[in-house]
């Protein structure tokens, strides 16, 4: 039996839940960039969600739906990053712990996040045994609730309103693009979308050099064990069962990215629209400018995951990715 995948009622309680603290985040257009691509663009700002990232969304949902004996134990979660700044920041406005186990192999802004919001960091190895061994750990040390950060239905509920906000924004949509890694946005993305209108057309973003999201699909099985290598750092998990078994049923389709492509996509966002994305949240735009002849025409949704990003290298100052970029822009367009 496939684990359980989040409804749409769930969707509006997280909706509910989460109203008090979360952000309404913008929906900007730009003729530039429906030009590039040949669609007519919808961008979900979620760069501008508490905590720069989407993620928020789904931990907040997750840690304020916890009763009060549960709550007083504290959370405990793994991420590389956004995903842990949101449960610390969420923990802190509920007023409980959160501890985060952090590989140690994370942007340094981000680990700087989390420690500022006030969660405790356990380092460990860049491997997912080690990241739920240490999870463990906690657990048996605190009593605390784990909230995994994409195979928890409360998060994927959590993570769906972005979808659902943007649809209530915009209106009629032809399709819905988000980046995927372990699925729990493009999971809640496609429950969000369906739920409103089961015509609509989903697909994911995903680096070419962490393609398991796109490969499970093809090949209607769950794909492990592959190595990401991606400046997207935030893309580097590998589907559940239950995000692969959420894709599959709402007939998701993958579109890949290139480096190269990604970062061309983050430098005409910053150009364009003047906003500060990360790779990871640059990649559903460098998804469709790569598959453009899949989505030309369509009136598109597309979700700009997250917005943390060290200034101090930014990946077009490398020398690999100097070719190929955009001109600059004085002004949005």
């Amino acid at each position: 039996m496939d684990p359980a995948a989040p409804k749409l009622e769930d969707v509006h309680a997280a909706a509910a839940r989460i109203a008090p603290h979360a952000v309404r985040t913008p929906v900007l257009r730009s003729a530039a960039l429906d030009a590039e691509v040949g669609a007519q663009l919808h961008f979900k700002c979620e760069n501008l969600q508490r905590g720069g990232a989407f993620k928020f969304r789904g931990a907040c949902n997750a840690v304020m739906s916890l009763d009060a004996a549960t709550a007083a134990r504290g959370v405990v979660t793994q991420s590389s990053g956004n995903h842990g700044t949101a449960i610390a920041i969420a923990a802190r406005v509920r007023g409980i712990a959160a501890h985060v186990v952090v590989p140690r192999n994370a942007p340094a802004i981000k680990l700087a996040q989390i420690r500022e919001q006030g969660a405790r960091v356990i380092l460990c190895e860049p491997t997912l045994a080690a990241r739920d061994a240490a999870c463990a750990a906690v657990q048996a040390e605190t009593g605390a609730e784990l909230v995994h950060p994409y195979d928890d239905v409360r998060v994927i509920a959590g993570q769906a309103t972005a979808a659902y906000e943007l649809v209530e924004q915009v209106g009629a949509l032809d399709a819905v693009i988000a980046p995927v890694s372990g699925g729990g946005l493009l999971s809640g993305t496609a429950i969000a979308a369906h739920g409103l209108d089961a015509a609509l057309r989903v697909f994911g973003g995903e680096p070419a050099q962490a393609a398991d999201a796109h490969e499970s699909l093809r090949r209607g099985i769950l794909v492990t064990g592959m190595t990401p290598d991606t400046i997207a750092d935030g893309l580097r998990a590998q589907l559940s069962a239950r995000t692969f078994g959420i894709l599959r049923a709402h007939a998701v389709e993958v579109l890949l990215a290139s480096e190269d492509e990604i970062v061309y996509a983050m430098r005409l966002i910053w150009d364009r629209l003047k906003l500060v994305v990360e790779p990871s949240g640059a990649v559903a735009l460098a998804a469709l400018i790569a598959g453009h002849e899949r989505v030309a025409g369509l009136r598109i949704g597309v979700i700009l995951s997250g917005g943390n990003v060290d200034l101090d290298r930014l990946p077009w100052q490398e020398p690999r990715f100097r070719r190929a970029l955009p001109p600059t822009a004085g002004g949005i367009a």
